[in-house]
């Protein structure tokens, strides 16, 4: 069976997807992929299936040697991507030959790093799917000498690639479009006025769990609440003031109050912010988010 060796594991190289649903009551999160823009793309320049697996590369580090041809595409941050040592772009279709060497170096903008291959890697799914969970121990992250296999040693002969107008700039500063929550009543007027009109850094504590930020304290009415269900891109305010966006590795459950929610199309740009970057809010409705998820829905599936 054709195969991928790893020669370098990077600072965090792990095999995702969209990831699994349906079973938060077993305490069990979501994960999957965390730029799911630059996911889909990858899929669709290797005409793969819409969930078919990857490697999410945490700001490079990632050596591979191939043992045979294939079709390989790289989306994702602006980091250089060689092969046999020569610099090539991303966001398009490579074609490779027995013994070619990939390298990953550092991300320049952005944080996270795609790279598929033609048909994905042939890995036993667990619980439906191939998504590492760091904290819940369900697969690892890649190793120096691991072996992975893939299924499809067919190429495509000729190059597929991303138009540059839908090429996403890893800006260091977003702003997020929050739906506000049924727990707004537990914060006054003039917090969430304040929640809205300042700006936020990135902490260096930030995970594929959450991302937390650095600002003047939000302050909230009451301490906490009794611990409930957390969707993806809630923001809590935990009693320190400190936002903390839920992203997905997130607990399934969690007793502090929520201010709102992030829209999820920008949680995936929120997901390729580094540590030291900065955020701003602006309310959004819920028929507007609505249509903005259908819109996105609707252009990328």
């Amino acid at each position: 069976m054709s195969c991928f060796k790893v020669i370098s594991g990077g600072l965090l190289s792990l095999i995702e997807d969209f990831g699994r649903f349906g079973l938060s009551d077993k305490g069990i999160t979501n994960s999957g992929v965390m730029d799911e823009y630059a996911y889909i793309i990858l899929n669709k320049l290797l005409q793969n299936s819409v969930n078919t697996n990857c490697i999410e590369i945490a700001l490079g580090g990632l050596k591979l040697e191939v043992d045979d041809t294939c079709t390989i595409a790289v989306t994702g941050a602006d980091a250089d991507f060689s092969i046999n040592s020569k610099k090539v772009d991303i966001w398009k279709t490579h074609n490779l030959k027995q013994g070619d060497l990939l390298e990953f170096l550092f991300a320049k903008n952005g944080a996270r790093i795609y790279f598929g291959v033609k048909g994905g890697f042939d890995i036993k799914k667990e619980l439906k799917s191939n998504s590492v969970t760091i904290k819940e121990n369900i697969g690892k992250n890649l190793q120096n000498g691991d072996i992975l296999n893939f299924l499809d040693n067919d190429i495509l002969y000729e190059t597929v690639y991303l138009k540059k107008e839908f090429i996403p700039s890893y800006d260091t500063n977003l702003t997020l479009r929050v739906v506000l929550g049924y727990q707004d009543n537990f914060f006054t007027k003039e917090e969430i006025e304040n929640f809205f009109k300042q700006s936020y850094t990135i902490s260096s504590q930030n995970n594929r769990m959450g991302y937390r930020l650095e600002s003047q304290p939000i302050k909230c009415k009451i301490d906490g609440i009794i611990s409930e269900g957390i969707s993806f891109g809630a923001i809590q305010i935990p009693k320190d003031g400190q936002p903390i966006i839920l992203l997905k590795e997130r607990q399934t459950i969690g007793g502090y109050p929520k201010i709102g929610s992030v829209l999820p199309i920008d949680c995936f740009k929120l997901s390729q912010l580094k540590a030291k970057d900065t955020i701003n809010f602006k309310p959004i409705s819920i028929k507007e988010a609505q249509e903005k998820m259908e819109l996105f829905n609707s252009l990328i599936l």
